[in-house]
């Protein structure tokens, strides 16, 4: 997703690197031999899935990550969160490894010449990690109560992550920390007028009116803040009884972190479930169950619930149209959320907060009594 305050300057600085050059820098930078290169998905960075002559004991299959120009000038930032990825996966999270360079840095700035200028790439490796994403998968009940877990688990973990450059992560204008959703006005423009826009509106003013002043009453941490439905990985294995089940297999793209708060990590995972779920409203009360089997949410924090998934589902929508504008061609993967999003996010308003917070707070309250619903 965008890492950046201004994504209208993003928007001419996503690096357009072809597969031979991706080919050259592995080679070149982190000394592999590659033998195929695959373009993969990215909002506004390049994503490349390597493929590397065999070494006697090292993976053969990686994803290259280009950064654009604009996050490209952060290095403390990509540094922190590839010493947060590292971190996580000595703790036992399904993360994936940061390669090193040839100079034993864990990533390298690039310069490439134009012709009208010189711009700079931050470059890093890391190997793949197989998996289905959840999007791809039936999901269940246990799966959400568990992902639940995972996204609780993963902050509380970071409690303990200590690094000179932290600091970075108080990224005061990033779009995608929610609680920055007023920013959001500046881009309405993307949705033209009518209904959905009205919704957005609405939800911005109902954040600036509820959420701002609670914020100083949410407990702060590190969110991952991205952990959507593309971002978790599963695998199948066999369940007691004999039928296929999903685990937990890997978490990627660590490039949306910030410091933020326990709530807003649980906001954020409620709303990407929600998109491919067949019963979207129920969903939140299983992954609420997960995530306060770890971190139980205080009552101010359970009270903004609500809008902080809405707002989220509005951060998503809207920074989608707009990025549509700026980039046609990148359109299928752009709007993935949109495909349902809207919809979900229209029946969460007329449902309205109380109704909707009665179902995900009974069947949350249904594990307890180890009923779930």
């Amino acid at each position: 997703m965008s890492s950046g305050n201004d994504l209208q300057s993003e928007a001419l600085s996503k690096p357009t690197f072809s597969e031979e050059q991706a080919s050259a820098l592995v080679e070149s930078v982190f000394g592999l031999k590659v033998s195929k290169v695959q373009p993969l998905p990215g909002y506004d960075d390049q994503n490349f899935h390597v493929y590397v002559t065999k070494t006697k004991d090292g993976p053969t299959e990686y994803v290259l990550k280009i950064s654009n120009t604009e996050t490209s000038k952060n290095p403390d930032l990509i540094e922190v969160q590839n010493h947060i990825v590292m971190f996580l996966k000595a703790a036992g999270f399904p993360t994936a490894s940061v390669c090193r360079t040839k100079g034993d840095n864990t990533t390298s700035l690039v310069s490439v010449d134009s012709g009208s200028e010189i711009k700079n790439y931050l470059v890093r490796l890391l190997t793949y990690l197989p998996g289905r994403p959840i999007a791809e998968i039936p999901i269940s009940p246990q799966l959400l109560y568990e992902i639940g877990k995972l996204a609780a688990n993963l902050d509380k973990t970071l409690e303990k992550f200590h690094h000179p450059k932290l600091s970075s992560l108080h990224r005061e204008n990033f779009i995608w920390n929610l609680k920055n959703v007023p920013l959001l006005e500046k881009y309405l423009y993307a949705l033209g007028q009518n209904r959905n826009r009205e919704i957005v509106e609405q939800v911005i003013h109902l954040f600036k009116e509820e959420v701002m002043s609670k914020l100083s009453h949410f407990r702060e941490c590190i969110n991952h803040g991205d952990l959507n439905d593309h971002n978790i990985l599963t695998e199948s294995c066999k369940s007691a009884s004999g039928d296929a089940e999903y685990q937990v297999s890997g978490i990627l793209d660590f490039d949306d972190m910030s410091y933020g708060y326990y709530v807003f990590e649980v906001a954020i995972t409620i709303m990407y479930m929600m998109i491919e779920s067949k019963s979207p409203i129920q969903v939140g009360g299983h992954v609420l169950a997960g995530f306060e089997s770890v971190t139980p949410l205080t009552a101010v924090e359970r009270s903004a619930l609500f809008l902080l998934v809405c707002s989220r589902f509005c951060q998503s929508l809207v920074m989608a149209a707009y990025s549509c504008q700026l980039h046609p061609e990148n359109k299928d993967y752009l709007m993935v959320t949109a495909k349902t999003g809207w919809k979900h996010l229209q029946q969460m308003f007329d449902m309205g907060q109380k109704a909707v917070e009665a179902i995900w707070f009974e069947t949350a309250k249904s594990y307890e009594s180890g009923i779930s619903m």
